[in-house]
């Protein structure tokens, strides 16, 4: 009997201990949300089809899924435009150091070196922040970011652009630098 009430007084020490340790100020403090990428991938290779032809392939390092769709690439990406006819001819590349996809507005985001190259054409490329809108098929800046062109025969600077997304034809806002005239026909 005596080992019994020993027991019965232990346990109701401990008792005592667990539920006064239970403090409801504590529980009803600020709550904490976690906002982070719900999944991250590495060395992403994700290949965009339509038809069966592949269209474009974007790689990355590093991909970060978000709960609302989004997904950013923090240590660069690249995106690779194939040509329609389906032979897997790269036509187009974007570069950048870093990149964002906004899923609600079909929208890639990219910054820092951002780089593109028209491989048939040899034209390049370089600004410091880029809008790839895949509905539109459009790539171009903001008016007042600066973009340099290299083409085999101009070097071209100037303010915003606009492109369609092989960027085989451009448009830029506020055009500077050295335009090449075309080379007229010896007279004969």
């Amino acid at each position: 009997m005596n080992g019994l009430r020993q027991w019965g007084s232990g346990g109701a020490i401990l008792m005592g201990l667990a539920l006064g340790g239970c403090d409801k100020k504590a529980a009803t403090g600020p709550r904490l949300v976690y906002t982070g990428p719900l999944m991250e991938t590495t060395n992403v290779r994700t290949l965009f089809s339509d038809s069966a032809k592949l269209k474009l392939q974007l790689t990355a390092p590093l991909e970060q899924t978000f709960e609302n769709g989004d997904v950013i690439y923090p240590k660069g990406m690249v995106v690779t435009f194939y040509s329609t006819d389906g032979k897997k001819t790269v036509v187009n590349t974007l570069e950048a150091r870093y990149g964002k996809s906004d899923k609600a507005k079909s929208l890639y985001i990219m910054r820092g070196d951002v780089r593109v190259m028209n491989v048939p054409q040899q034209q390049r490329m370089n600004t410091e922040e880029l809008f790839f809108d895949k509905t539109k098929q459009l790539i171009y800046t903001d008016s007042a970011m600066f973009v340099k062109i290299t083409t085999p025969t101009e070097y071209l600077t100037g303010y915003g652009l606009t492109a369609n997304q092989d960027f085989s034809r451009y448009r830029i806002t506020k055009p500077e630098g050295i335009f090449a005239a075309p080379q007229a026909a010896p007279v004969q």
